[in-house]
């Protein structure tokens, strides 16, 4: 098998790798369909254009639908993708990438067969390399920081040097640039631009602001 990687069409660069968008990918949580499009948008105007909406509430897929037809810029994926089932809806809706916390071989066969490209979730060397071995290059790291952070995938990018990260689970503001540092992460995940009382507010011009804060790290 020949190697995979995550590649996405992204504005002005259609074959740019998912990791290399920008710095970082907004994790979402979308409780409110309504919040997603203007939401989107601010995220996009901040600099972050990839953004994953996770499987975690009933409103995933309408809100990842309503991204992916209203906000053009915006490169919108689904995370937290636990089933062939998830893989089927989010490609239903819109989705341009896909997302898993882990993997198993039923799941990554069904992320092979929808013909997007995806992060599976990684936290031991063991499926790092096992998943080497299919051909999948690009990988999500989680949960980050309980799984060794930085430390740990500083270690890895000798012995495993084809393979590149997106960590995510405990990245912020505070961290995510030792992560940004190392040769073998592409762009972290985070939920730092996105502060649950702007959300309530509906503080759009402050959620801009703090993406432009997030995407000018690796400036």
């Amino acid at each position: 098998m020949g190697a995979v990687n995550s590649t996405a069409p992204s504005p002005g660069s259609p074959d740019s790798s998912l990791l290399d968008l920008a710095p970082v990918i907004p994790v979402v949580i979308v409780h409110d369909v309504a919040d997603a499009v203007p939401m989107a948008r601010a995220l996009v105007a901040g600099g972050l254009p990839a953004i994953e909406v996770t499987f975690r509430t009933p409103a995933a897929a309408d809100a990842i639908r309503a991204i992916a037809e209203e906000v053009p810029d915006a490169v919108v994926g689904a995370g937290t993708v636990l089933s062939p089932e998830h893989v089927e809806t989010a490609v239903a809706a819109g989705a341009r990438f896909l997302v898993t916390p882990g993997w198993t071989d039923r799941l990554l066969g069904a992320l092979d067969a929808s013909g997007l490209p995806y992060l599976p979730g990684v936290s031991t060397t063991s499926e790092v390399v096992a998943l080497l071995e299919r051909g999948v290059e690009e990988m999500k790291f989680f949960p980050a920081e309980a799984a060794g952070g930085a430390a740990y995938l500083k270690a890895l990018a000798s012995p495993l040097p084809r393979a590149r990260f997106c960590p995510t689970g405990g990245v912020n503001a505070s961290n995510a640039a030792g992560y940004l540092a190392l040769p073998n992460v592409g762009c972290v995940g985070g939920t730092w631009m996105l502060p649950s009382d702007a959300l309530a507010a509906g503080d759009w011009a402050r959620v801009e602001s703090l993406a432009r804060q997030a995407a000018a790290l690796r400036d």
